[in-house]
């Protein structure tokens, strides 16, 4: 099926940025975010035109019903430098990321969830750790210099999904990324270098796409650094499902794992 570029792209398109002032796609993929999705890109706009880059926002609508693209729609419409891609089906979220870091076009890459669990200044963290030389900069929820801001409310659910995560991060760790504390953070940045290595080898298409994504940086011996980050946890529970997308994982753990003895990804 064919996949088509959306035509609500901005009035100015980007211009080559100076030495000075390095060029910076933020790389959003949504599916169904609802005012979630509209409160991140507008806390964006605000937050990349106090930003010392020329920034980008690069949206992949993963085939939202009609009331989440128009919430894309009218924010490209109405920002310069928003580039738009429609999937005519929904892909998955590894699809969507995929295909925005590709199409991106900044010196460096970073992609967010469209929730922003993380604070902007996050942003500017991972940035800043690129510049000084890093291939792939990946928020790590589990340093001890990171924090969970969260609503008393959701404490038990996030206490539950923490231990899941912990655990299929344990098991990450000894099958496929030694040394990785935390895989399936929704905060990460790439040089460009790095991206188009990774994302042009990019197979998986399901949540398992960021255990492949930093199988890909290790096998070109690409430099991660991992860094502590706050994350926001006040608003409704997460839609993944730890029986369904557990098992999903596992299995793309395994899919990885083969694809790497077969050099799938050289």
């Amino acid at each position: 099926m064919a996949y088509v570029e959306s035509h609500f792209e901005p009035r100015l398109r980007p211009v080559a940025p100076s030495p000075a002032k390095p060029y910076v796609s933020i790389v959003i993929p949504t599916w169904n975010g609802g005012d979630q999705l509209r409160a991140t890109l507008e806390h964006l706009r605000e937050f990349r035109a106090g930003l010392d880059y020329t920034t980008e926002i690069v949206i992949v609508d993963d085939c939202s019903e009609q009331s989440s693209a128009n919430i894309v729609e009218e924010f490209a419409c109405n920002n310069e430098r928003t580039v738009v891609f429609t999937n005519e089906r929904n892909r998955g979220k590894g699809h969507a990321v995929t295909r925005g870091m590709l199409n991106a076009t900044g010196a460096f890459r970073i992609f967010v969830d469209s929730d922003l669990a993380y604070p902007s200044c996050e942003i500017t963290k991972l940035l800043r750790r690129l510049e000084s030389g890093n291939d792939v900069v990946i928020a790590c929820r589990v340093l001890p210099e990171s924090r969970y801001i969260m609503s008393p409310t959701f404490f038990h659910y996030l206490y539950t999904r923490h231990l899941m995560s912990r655990l299929f991060n344990r098991l990450a760790q000894m099958v496929l990324l030694p040394g990785i504390l935390d895989t399936q953070a929704g905060l990460k940045g790439f040089t460009a270098r790095a991206a188009e290595t990774i994302f042009s080898r990019q197979t998986l298409c399901g949540f398992g796409f960021d255990l492949e994504c930093l199988f890909i940086a290790r096998s070109h011996h690409l430099k991660i650094e991992q860094v502590p980050v706050d994350f926001h946890y006040s608003d409704e529970p997460s839609t993944i499902s730890f029986a369904k997308h557990g098992a999903e994982m596992l299995m793309d753990l395994i899919r990885v794992r083969r694809n790497g003895a077969r050099g799938i990804y050289a």
